[in-house]
């Protein structure tokens, strides 16, 4: 069978039909993953009999498919989107320009806290805007503003003002320090990992694997507390023989002295990753409001501390047994097996972070919770001091 080739119409020759390139335009449209994947993949296979084919019919096929499936609205998205590809350039200051990405835009936009939608019909809008102005080239201080602009019309003004913060934030070298606590169960390497994909933060880590490590590095008969779970660590201390201590105080030891011994493993990690000035999220049942304190007072570091929570007994248990399906089921029995310890762990958990101001976001629905975790980012960012355009696009011009 021939590999299908895309030439022009004035060429014999071409590039071969890529379903992962079609599947990204499809997306850039506004489609889903999972929708852009099965179109690319269905029209590949309707093709598989050809040699060639040339751009135009390529996209005409595309969005008569687009057009019978989703509507007339996605297929002409999708038109606006292979118009502009590669035609419209973005210059910034001493970089070689780089193509207008569609893809890019709704990623800033949802680090902004636009949801998806929001950002895809917004890129859609600007691509679409940049199209009919006709210009090859626009530079990037001149994009900002005009994002900027149309932010604040469409969104208002705390939506321009989180894209004018953000977009200050990433052309600078601080590092953002992102420290997620909360107790297991509560989603924290999940919405962790979502955020640092949204931030383009490469550096993540979790306190669990620091104390993997340093068990590894310290026998069980030297640090008992050290080798066992955040809610039994309670069993490992003298305490634990006392007759008047209460359940719940033991179990605040417990962890507090695990706690205590991890966070010296976390700090090292923090001091690290301001030293060599890189972003980080640091999550975990270890990771204390406190660890904010640790930075050199010099530091000019962006630490923002977050305590997530599973507020009602349902969820978390739900949490729970659902974890068990996709990871270690005997490892989800034994939090169920001690799940008032768990619960009562993340009652002092939440006052401790309620008493240092951290923020207490509740995780209910992956998608709201991420937007929450990435607009408290940008609002602490944006709590230092009020930015002006001119100041984050000096030399733009339109708006």
């Amino acid at each position: 069978m021939a590999r299908l080739h895309v030439v022009e119409r004035d060429r014999d020759d071409g590039t071969p039909f890529l379903r992962g390139m079609l599947t990204r335009s499809l997306q850039e449209a506004g489609l889903p993953f999972e929708d852009a994947y099965e179109l690319a993949s269905s029209i590949r296979d309707e093709l598989a009999d050809r040699a060639k084919i040339t751009r135009d019919e390529l996209r005409e096929i595309v969005r008569a498919r687009l057009k019978a499936r989703h509507g007339d609205s996605i297929a002409e998205r999708y038109a606006s989107v292979v118009q502009s590809l590669g035609t419209i350039m973005v210059r910034g200051s001493g970089d070689d320009p780089q193509p207008f990405s569609r893809g890019q835009l709704r990623r800033h936009l949802e680090s902004c806290g636009l949801t998806g939608e929001e950002a895809a019909a917004f890129s859609a809008e600007i691509s679409n805007q940049l199209v009919m102005r006709g210009v090859p080239e626009i530079s990037s201080d001149d994009l900002g503003l005009m994002i900027h602009g149309r932010l604040g019309s469409r969104f208002g003004e705390r939506a321009a003002l989180r894209h004018l913060t953000w977009s200050n934030f990433r052309r600078g070298d601080r590092p953002l320090l992102l420290l997620v606590g909360g107790v297991p169960g509560c989603g924290k390497s999940t919405v962790s990992t979502e955020v640092a994909h949204r931030l383009e933060i490469v550096r993540t880590q979790s306190s669990d694997m620091l104390r993997e490590v340093m068990r590894m590095m310290i026998s069980e008969e030297l640090l008992p507390v050290l080798h066992t779970s955040s809610y039994q660590a309670w069993e490992t201390l003298p305490s634990r023989a006392s007759v008047t201590a209460k359940h719940v105080d033991l179990v605040e030891d417990g962890y507090r002295a695990q706690a205590h011994l991890v966070s010296g493993a976390c700090e090292a990690i923090i001091r690290r990753a301001v030293t060599e000035r890189v972003s980080l999220i640091l999550e975990g049942v270890h990771v204390l409001p406190s660890l904010r304190d640790v930075l050199p007072e010099d530091s000019d570091a962006v630490v923002v501390p977050i305590m997530l929570a599973a507020l009602r007994k349902s969820t978390l248990r739900d949490r729970i047994i659902g974890r068990g399906r996709s990871a270690s089921k005997r490892r989800a029995e034994r939090y169920l097996d001690h799940f008032d310890d768990i619960w009562h762990m993340q009652s002092f958990l939440l006052i401790e972070a309620d008493q240092r101001d951290v923020p207490i976001i509740e995780n209910v629905i992956l998608d709201r919770t991420v937007q929450l975790v990435i607009t408290t980012v940008i609002d602490t960012l944006a709590r230092e001091r009020l930015l002006e355009p001119a100041e984050v696009f000096p030399d733009g011009r339109i708006s």
